[in-house]
């Protein structure tokens, strides 16, 4: 089998994931309209709303979320809120608002404050519902008393450049937030119910963490989030008000983020509707009907990106087959960025794979499954085991730019970046290797 048939398949492969993950066909299953009665019969027991209804959300799938959504649920009123540049056209009378990731901005603030206070109004009649997706953490801005944007800018860009996890990252959000960690279900406290429609992009499908659970219980406390930021982050990086918010909740003079047990949360339905073994699972069954043997990674990647992709050829080599072989993997891998590289936790792990899978024959994919990786226009890559000789040829040391964490350029010149543009879905990242049969 031919590298090029090996790297068509692996893209048929991540093609396969995207379908299986489409937030419009996952929604219209999960919703469904008879008369005047809107049903969430994806959970049990079905939930049934007769009267208005709220439409908000946000996330990078939220667009295609909240289109589906307004076609059964016909809200009154809506906002949407999508990174710049997804807008696309309105949904009248739902209104798409922009705003910035990963690092907030002021029309993300803007927005926000719009979506609260048309939650706030919702009265005893009516339903919110709700349609979150990845990337509402950073899209969803409402900075908690005494901290302003410019310091929850600052910790994010920190924490996103110190390595540090999603779930890291969001207990450290969620505390510095008017929104997060159950503030939007704190808003819509006169409303009938909240039901919430979630696409997962986090490994272990914690709705406190996806999009940092703004109608969630949040289990953490200022304490971890204060542990969080002396983990990961120098004293004199930490914005002095965050640092100043998070010590006086610790001590009890601020109210905590919504706990376990509040009797808000039993007007509240939350129901996944897909995540990163969906994708994984579809793209796996696309493997086997190409005819290779699929081997599924059990366990999520999570480690440092470069140390997945290395696992991720040293499995795809373990031991003959006499039939092609596919590995495949998600998850949401980390990267301690070295100041002046550029790239994204994918490409990051797909260039370690090349250096591990040079000379020998195989692929390997490793993409966002919301087409974008790091501050790039790349979803991430698609190596093989002549990457490294071709990026050498065009003057890069490979391992030069590996620890550099500077992986775009060198796949770029290698011809091997994935360009799919913003996919509207997001499930977090997938890996496809492929191999010949030996």
């Amino acid at each position: 089998m031919s590298t090029s048939a090996l790297r068509a398949a692996a893209r048929a492969c991540f093609d396969a994931a995207l379908a299986a993950v489409e937030p419009g066909r996952l929604v219209t299953a999960a919703l469904a309209r008879e008369s005047d009665r809107l049903a969430l019969r994806s959970g049990d027991p079905v939930a049934v709303h007769r009267g208005p209804v709220l439409l908000v959300g946000a996330g990078k799938a939220a667009r295609s979320m909240a289109s589906a959504a307004a076609t059964l649920a016909q809200p009154s009123r809506g906002i949407v809120i999508v990174p710049h540049g997804q807008r696309g056209a309105g949904l009248d009378p739902v209104e798409i608002l922009g705003g910035s990731h990963p690092v907030p901005d002021a029309a993300g603030e803007a927005a926000t404050a719009s979506l609260l206070a048309m939650v706030e109004s919702a009265d005893a009649d009516t339903l919110v519902l709700v349609v979150l997706s990845g990337g509402a953490s950073a899209l969803l801005v409402a900075p908690a008393p005494g901290i302003v944007l410019a310091d929850k800018q600052a910790v994010t860009t920190a924490l996103l450049e110190s390595g540090a996890d999603v779930s890291a990252m969001n207990t450290v959000r969620r505390h510095c937030s008017r929104v997060k960690g159950g503030g939007l279900l704190r808003a819509a406290c006169r409303a009938r119910a909240v039901w919430t429609l979630l696409l997962s992009d986090v490994v272990g499908d914690d709705p406190a963490t996806i999009g940092s659970g703004p109608t969630a219980a949040d289990p953490t406390t200022y304490a971890d989030a204060l542990a969080v930021l002396g983990r990961w982050l120098p004293p004199d990086v930490v914005p002095p008000r965050v640092r100043a918010r998070l010590e006086t909740g610790a001590s009890g003079s601020a109210p905590e983020t919504l706990k376990p047990g509040d009797p808000l949360l039993a007007r509240a339905r939350l129901e996944v509707l897909a995540d990163n073994w969906t994708a994984v699972a579809a793209a796996a069954d696309a493997a086997r009907a190409r005819g290779f043997e699929p081997r599924v990674l059990a366990e999520p990647l999570v480690s440092d990106a470069a140390a997945a992709g290395r696992l991720v050829v040293a499995r795809l080599m373990d031991g003959p087959s006499t039939r092609p072989v596919a590995v495949v993997a998600g998850g949401e891998t980390t990267v301690r960025v070295t100041p002046g590289g550029c790239g994204g936790r994918a490409q990051h792990l797909a260039l370690a794979a090349a250096i591990a899978l040079e000379g020998l024959e195989g692929v390997v994919l490793a993409a966002g499954t919301d087409g974008v990786d790091g501050p790039t226009d790349a979803a991430g890559a698609c190596v093989d085991g002549g990457t490294v000789a071709r990026a050498r040829a065009r003057g890069f040391d490979p391992l030069a730019a590996l620890a550099a964490t500077d992986s775009h350029a060198i796949l770029a010149a290698a011809g091997d970046l994935l360009r799919t543009g913003p996919t509207g879905t997001n499930v977090a990242d997938l890996v496809v290797a492929l191999r010949p049969p030996c």
